[in-house]
């Protein structure tokens, strides 16, 4: 069959890894900083980063035999990432649902976007913040609000303790303080 009636390997869910997946048929929350961060990676691609590629292209194109030709046969296949990355980019934007911790109205029960200051079974304290699925840096404590351990903890208030099954096992977690501010 010819490539032309094929549909190109969009990056699609099952291409993720499991904690960037979302759900079936469940909303794409994302803090307002996610959000900007998204919307600023696609005008990168669009306005500056594609732009150069299809200009490299052309010249490339222009120097004859496309067959043996490195900057040719790279930027096509840099353009094609650069495109199925703004698909993503687009389709993610579209579906989501911007949620600001800021605007929240006061609790001390944990939810989406909440910053989290929890005991762990060994003693040592930990903040969590709950984000969505494409703002994960577990370096700075981001995870995501479908991870096993926003799991456990969702719904749980102050003072609450919640049985983790982790990896290591079960693990007694104790929300220390849950505030609802700005992340970035």
């Amino acid at each position: 069959m010819s490539k032309a009636f094929t549909k190109e390997n969009d990056e699609a869910e099952e291409d993720l890894p499991a904690e960037r997946r979302l759900p079936a048929s469940s909303k794409n929350y994302i803090t307002p900083g996610g959000w900007q961060r998204l919307k600023d990676e696609l005008y990168h691609l669009v306005n500056r980063e594609r732009p150069e590629v299809v200009q490299i292209v052309n010249w490339a194109a222009s120097n004859g035999d496309r067959s043996e030709n490195g900057d040719y046969l790279y930027g096509k296949r840099r353009l094609r990432e650069i495109d199925r990355r703004i698909r993503f980019l687009t389709k993610r934007l579209e579906i989501a649902e911007v949620v600001d911790p800021e605007t929240r109205e006061a609790t001390d029960q944990v939810f989406f976007s909440a910053t989290v200051l929890i005991e762990r079974g060994d003693g040592s304290e930990q903040l969590l913040r709950i984000v969505g699925v494409d703002e994960i840096d577990l370096a700075r404590g981001h995870i995501s609000w479908i991870s096993p351990i926003a799991r456990t903890l969702l719904k749980a208030r102050e003072g609450d303790s919640v049985l983790f099954r982790g990896p290591e096992g079960d693990e007694d977690i104790e929300v220390l303080e849950v505030r609802y501010e700005r992340i970035d």
